[in-house]
């Protein structure tokens, strides 16, 4: 089943056509990447999907709401981290995900429970989130994102300076989410974390997406794709 469904996305600033004729599907379950150098449009995309912009032509889907036309119904189905998460740092961990869960209808004490063990903060989940490392602040922030258990999960540069030990755990977190049927969408300009993670990548370069490829571990590199596909660039490939 589709989640998400993108047709035909524009965005035009005055002048400029900054997202091109954009067309996606992800299914129950895919981690699709949208890939791309700096400034590719990557970030306005997913501001258009969960409704902080208008496109200025196209429909956006989620579970087959509309997202123009019944956007409160659509976006039940989204959990995102869109910039950094939003955590207050003289609480707990769960202290914040309690306060978060108060937005929400019928956020049970053991969903809570759950979702601290999913994004493994046992030992430290009422330790102050202001002695949190970075990781463990990411790892919080995507409890936040899944507390409604959301069909589509939303994720902007999520590794974006993290050591390699915390993106190997937030890595094995989205794996296990999306093995439940969650559907993953990973924006990224880091070639190795798509490589790694997800099972379709998008590359876009300049608004428009190039082409839609199902990743293949085995054979071809994402970093030959890219350059085949884009061109060189500013474009992390470790």
């Amino acid at each position: 089943m589709n989640v998400l469904t993108i047709e035909n996305l524009k965005k035009n600033i005055g002048r400029n056509e900054i997202i091109k004729n954009v067309n996606l599907t992800i299914d129950e379950g895919e981690i699709l990447g949208l890939l791309g150098k700096n400034g590719a449009g990557k970030t306005t995309i997913i501001r258009m999907i969960v409704g902080l912009i208008k496109p200025t032509k196209g429909k956006i889907f989620i579970m087959g709401h509309n997202v123009e036309k019944n956007i409160e119904t659509a976006l039940k189905n989204v959990g995102s981290i869109v910039e950094n998460p939003d955590l207050y740092g003289y609480m707990t961990g769960r202290e914040n995900l309690k306060q978060i869960a108060r937005m929400y209808k019928n956020i049970s004490k053991e969903r809570i429970e759950k979702i601290i063990e999913i994004i493994d903060l046992n030992s430290d989940i009422d330790k102050k989130v202001k002695k949190y490392s970075l990781g463990m602040k990411q790892r919080l922030g995507l409890g936040q994102a899944l507390l409604s258990n959301p069909k589509l999960l939303i994720l902007d540069e999520p590794t974006n300076g993290l050591d390699p030990i915390g993106i190997i755990e937030f890595r094995d977190i989205i794996k296990k989410i999306s093995l439940d049927g969650t559907a993953v969408l990973i924006s990224s300009h880091i070639l190795s974390e798509i490589q790694n993670i997800c099972t379709k990548v998008a590359f876009i370069d300049k608004g428009e997406i190039k082409s839609i490829d199902t990743l293949d571990k085995d054979n071809t590199s994402l970093e030959e794709k890219f350059i085949d596909i884009i061109g060189g660039g500013k474009v992390n490939v470790i």
